[in-house]
């Protein structure tokens, strides 16, 4: 049976969703979204860099919360809504979170729009050590 996980000390949901759900060692991570989980209603933070580093640590908190890091993520979908102006900006924040020879597996895309405004959101799936 699949663990569901809520906590806390994560970024207030925007929807209906767990933190994250894990079975058989595998732990799928929900979208981040660029929130402050300390102050939820205050505004999001500006351009996309600071965005991905926010949605970034968001993701780390809700791994720590799981006693993992981002040592153990293995894919991860990002999603954009200005795709083309910020993607390079975008991957220079991003690839500062993993060394070279330990990144995951990605996607990542543009949309029309991402909840609370955001300008990006990224999910992920770690794997816990066996």
């Amino acid at each position: 049976m699949p663990d569901f996980h809520l906590f806390s000390k994560g970024p207030r949901p925007v929807a209906p969703f767990s933190h994250a759900v894990e079975s058989d060692g595998w732990v799928i991570l929900t979208g981040q979204m660029p929130t402050d989980p300390a102050a939820p209603d205050a505004p999001l933070p500006n351009g996309v860099a600071a965005q991905t580093r926010r949605v970034m640590d968001n993701l780390a908190l809700i791994l720590a919360e799981l006693d993992l890091d981002m040592s153990h993520v293995v894919q991860c979908r990002a999603y954009l809504t200005e795709f083309e102006r910020d993607y390079a900006t975008f991957n220079d924040t991003y690839q500062s979170y993993f060394p070279v020879d330990r990144r995951p597996a990605r996607t990542t895309i543009g949309v029309t729009a991402l909840a609370v405004g955001a300008l990006v959101e990224i999910d992920c799936v770690a794997r816990r050590p066996e």
